[in-house]
């Protein structure tokens, strides 16, 4: 698949001190000035909206995952050489990991929420109230997680045991089916038939691709039909694409990217070529060990003989059972005599699957 770039957007981090919510760029809190932590996580927005400025959008797609600053942790640019807070050295600094997919492109229509300050309406994606300055999103200490509730272990035993049953079940079936049982059998009656197919020269319409039909041919009546499935863009295709996605930069942005494919269409025609094809068939059928090939002098000027088939049954009598062998092997046929024994192969479904005299 063929990834699409949709554009960028900010993500947002949380201060570990104060716990506001932050833009992803923005390298300091807003709220009490802590230096983004180098561990600390890019998370979505409640509604990404895509960079429409073409100066920060063409910054975030060109800038590298920035540093962290080995002495203070403060954060700085990719290519700066010292901390912009404590001016240390930046050669052992790590640089942010990015390429991790962080969720689904949250795409909503923007409603405006109230400030719990002073009231004024301030879009979902704000972070700051516009009027008085109060934080409108935070991100509060998770609660102590509970300890989990211990489930019985009678139950967990009675599971394992479920599973265990039904696995040693499955590996009896399979077993079973793959079986092979010998049983002795008696040949009681047989049968043969044998079929030649007759074939004529003419027109034989047919259909493919365009791309497929022999040089020649007289083509018909055309119509576009699905094809194969490719990365790249091509003619006559359709563009089928995945849920857009967000990917970290590892710089406080995220790339809104989609997985495409293309479904592409070809002509696919009715088409007319002259050449042999089956019209008919002789069929001979018997019930004794003599089989003769049909013939008949009827065959037109433009007819001919085609493939010749041969199928055999024979019947045997296993005591209780009754038991049908299907070969074309006319000579394993001819041995099978009336009243011959013969040891009989049997699967797990009762059909025979070989046949060998019986000693």
């Amino acid at each position: 698949m063929a990834k699409e770039s949709l554009g960028y957007v900010k993500l947002e981090w949380t201060c570990p001190n104060c716990h506001q919510r932050n833009p992803g760029p923005q390298k300091t809190c807003g709220t009490c000035g802590a230096p983004q932590p180098a561990d600390v996580k890019f998370v979505q927005a409640e509604r990404e909206e895509i960079i429409k400025d073409e100066t920060e959008a063409e910054k975030a797609k060109t800038a590298a995952p920035d540093i962290h600053c080995p002495y203070c942790g403060t954060r700085n640019p990719a290519d700066a050489a010292v901390c912009s807070q404590c001016s240390g050295e930046l050669k052992g600094g790590q640089q942010r990991a990015a390429g991790q997919v962080i969720g689904a492109h949250v795409a909503k229509p923007m409603v405006e929420l109230p400030c719990p300050s002073c009231g004024n309406k301030n879009p979902d994606t704000a972070l700051i109230c516009a009027h008085c300055g109060a934080q409108l999103k935070t991100t509060p200490k998770p609660p102590p997680q509970a300890p989990a509730k211990k489930g019985s272990p009678w139950v967990l035993i009675f599971v394992g045991l479920a599973i265990l049953l039904c696995g040693i079940l499955g590996i009896v079936f399979l077993i079973n089916l793959l079986r092979t049982d010998d049983i002795t059998g008696t040949v009681t009656s047989v049968a043969w038939r044998r079929t030649v197919a007759i074939e004529q020269y003419g027109p034989v319409e047919r259909a493919d691709f365009r791309d497929e039909i022999p040089s020649g041919a007289e083509i018909g009546a055309c119509e576009w039909r699905y094809h194969h499935t490719q990365a790249d863009p091509a003619p006559n295709a359709d563009k089928v694409c995945g849920t857009p996605y967000t990917v970290d930069q590892g710089t406080g942005f995220g790339e809104v990217v989609q997985d495409c494919e293309y479904k592409v269409n070809q002509e696919y025609c009715k088409y007319t070529v002259t050449e042999w094809a089956k019209v008919d068939e002789w069929v001979q059928t018997g019930q004794d060990f003599n089989p003769i090939w049909p013939t008949s002098s009827s065959l037109n000027s433009d007819q001919r003989l085609g493939d010749r088939t041969e199928e055999y049954r024979i019947l045997f009598d296993a005591g209780s059972d009754n038991y049908t062998y299907e070969t074309s092997n006319f000579d394993l046929f001819q041995a099978c005599r009336i009243g011959s024994e013969w040891t009989l192969s049997v699967n797990g479904l009762g059909g025979v699957v070989g046949i060998e005299p019986a000693n």
